[in-house]
């Protein structure tokens, strides 16, 4: 594998120095040793998981309740903090501080984020992997398999690294929880703050449906509003998440 380590991040040059080179070669809890934290899976009230550091050496706590890709996640997030802000000794981290949609956050925990969405799916990986293949939530399945992570996670990165129009929403029933952009995602389309009624989305926050749809060509504007949105087509897949708020994928169709 040809890597230029200059284009890495802090995480990815971390990986690659490990030798990683395959997603089954992410061993956090062996990293975390490596770097003198000890890592412990057990309940914890209140928070997703928690960070103690002493001198060289810390503890990580997770949280055994959790989700497999939670764990995970919440893992990098305190190895990240462990290897970046770990003068400030120790960090209780609430399941809104710990979760790749909030890796641009101006903060500690935004940072984390950023760094722990890295450790988990690392780009000089994921780009590779993604070649070819479009943005839907069948993809980013796919990819959260691959690479042991959430889907929530997969499918934001496959969303940030995407060339063509595309963006992720989250709705709860009380409206828009968060969203992400590819880069080429018009900067006058805004994702609309309700679901719309015509949509499988609806009926899986405020009927008793779940699991995933099919792709879907819909009328833009029942997801994005802007300029010319009337005219316009997406291509739409929505999942219902364990927490009851519905994720879906939305693609300019053009």
């Amino acid at each position: 594998m040809n890597i230029d380590r200059r284009q890495l991040s802090p995480a990815e040059q971390l990986l690659w120095g490990y030798g990683v080179t395959d997603p089954s070669h992410i061993d956090l809890v062996a990293i975390a040793n490596d770097k003198g934290a000890e890592v412990k899976f057990r309940p914890l009230g209140g928070c997703e998981a928690r960070l103690v550091a002493r001198g060289d050496s810390a503890i990580i706590s997770v949280s055994s309740t959790s989700s497999q890709g939670r764990q995970r996640f919440s893992l990098a997030h305190e190895l990240a903090h462990w290897i970046c802000d770990r003068d400030r000794g120790v960090f209780l981290c609430a399941k809104e501080d710990i979760g790749p949609q909030n890796s641009e956050a101006k903060s500690v925990e935004g940072h984390a984020n950023n760094y722990a969405s890295q450790l988990i799916l690392p780009t000089y990986l994921v780009d590779p992997w993604l070649k070819g293949r479009r943005a839907n939530l069948d993809v980013a399945n796919q990819l959260s398999k691959e690479f042991s992570c959430s889907l929530t996670a997969a499918a934001i990165k496959l969303v940030k690294q995407y060339s063509a129009p595309a963006c992720l929403a989250c709705h709860s029933n009380r409206g828009l929880v968060w969203h992400q952009r590819s880069l080429s995602f018009p900067s006058d389309f805004y994702v609309v703050g309700q679901v719309h009624h015509d949509t499988a989305a609806f009926e899986m926050l405020f009927g008793v449906g779940g699991g995933i749809t099919r792709p879907k060509a819909e009328p833009a504007n029942r997801w994005i509003s802007g300029p010319q949105t009337y005219r316009l087509e997406v291509i739409a897949q929505t999942v219902k998440l364990p927490d009851s708020t519905v994720l879906t994928m939305i693609s300019l169709n053009r």
